[in-house]
């Protein structure tokens, strides 16, 4: 699936490529838009591309310019310039900003879909060069989840440092580099849940990254800050995030707290809290809260001075229906039933 951008400041310009590539035979995952250089260097940085198709002249920051900084960002985007006749020598001067194709206004069909061809064989052909193996990426997790759970930082440090050579070597293009990091990251956590281990800000982000130096230090930072984290953990001093979310819910059953607010709380991603909740307490974070109010219910119904009214307003229920009828559920008997098998008049 191809991700590309158009930059053009020519509203016409920009609509009618969009529609050419659109009605391509590629696989397209995006197309977006921009219409300056400034915007576009804003979009490359927010989503890298695969392919760029750019005007010359444009308000703010030109083709030209726009194609020097894209090359010393990630020269694996493949950049097409479009540009008028005039224009045409001008445009030569970004052959060694790695400008792989040109397109002449006004853009035909044929012209894009052409072009367009010529550079997913050149992805294709990128892509095998700097294949990553699977058994290679699965092995290195292996060992960076047994030396993070035996906390063996030296253990840790000579594995880093293996991976850092060897896909240095590879001279993977920095998308490419993030790709092999993110997948790597994922496979760590995957392990280390498997093992009960739910680490905080699991995140990891190198979108920002500006160079293959930048990705892999974030990348190690993360490693090595889950090792900490974990040997902090053990030691007493960090709280678990799922508890904490629990202390949370038990301190406000009388408010209609959400899961959102909750992850936000403990500082973490509301999805990545969601399934850590499911995971630890084999309940969902909506069943563990209504099991909570609806035992704290029971208990209150067994005080002969609380009101049945008054009760589901406790308990986070200001619709009396909705709580008589979620009580009976889980517990078999209205509330008013209930108070009657422990002897008390409503």
């Amino acid at each position: 699936m191809y991700r590309i951008l158009i930059a053009d400041d020519e509203p016409m310009i920009r609509k009618g490529l969009h529609k050419l590539v659109e009605q391509s035979e590629l696989p397209i995952a995006s197309i977006r838009t921009a219409e300056n250089g400034a915007v576009a260097l804003q979009r490359i940085r927010e989503e890298r591309p695969d392919f760029l198709f750019t005007d010359i002249r444009m308000p703010k920051l030109d083709g030209l310019e726009l194609c020097r900084l894209v090359a010393e960002m990630d020269a694996d985007i493949q950049i097409v310039v479009v540009s008028g006749y005039g224009d045409f020598e001008y445009a030569q001067k970004c052959l060694s900003f790695g400008v792989k194709e040109y397109l002449l206004k006004p853009v035909n069909k044929k012209a894009v879909h052409h072009v367009l061809e010529k550079l997913a064989k050149h992805k294709s052909k990128q892509s095998t060069e700097t294949f990553v193996a699977v058994t290679k990426l699965e092995r290195w997790a292996d060992i960076m989840e047994s030396a993070v759970w035996m906390l063996k930082e030296a253990e840790l440090d000579e594995l880093l440092e293996e991976m850092r050579l060897e896909l240095t070597g590879s001279r993977l293009k920095l998308n490419r580099l993030v790709e092999v990091l993110l997948e790597l990251h994922a496979l760590l956590h995957k392990r280390l849940n498997a093992r009960e281990v739910y680490l905080l800000h699991n995140e990891l982000c190198l979108a920002e990254a500006g160079d293959e130096t930048e990705a892999w230090a974030r990348f190690e930072k993360d490693v090595r800050d889950r090792l900490a984290e974990l040997k902090t953990r053990r030691k007493g001093k960090l709280k678990d995030p799922v508890e904490e979310a629990k202390q949370y819910i038990e301190e406000h059953l009388a408010e209609e707290v959400s899961l959102e607010e909750v992850a936000d709380y403990i500082g973490l991603n509301a999805s990545y809290f969601s399934q850590l909740f499911k995971q630890s307490s084999q309940e969902t974070f909506v069943q563990y809260r209504t099991r909570r109010r609806m035992e704290k219910a029971k208990k209150l119904l067994e005080q002969p001075h609380w009101r049945i009214t008054d009760i589901s307003g406790e308990v986070g229920y200001a619709d009396h229906p909705h709580f008589t009828k979620t009580f009976k559920k889980y517990a078999g008997c209205l509330p008013s039933e209930y108070r009657q098998k422990m002897g008390i008049k409503s």
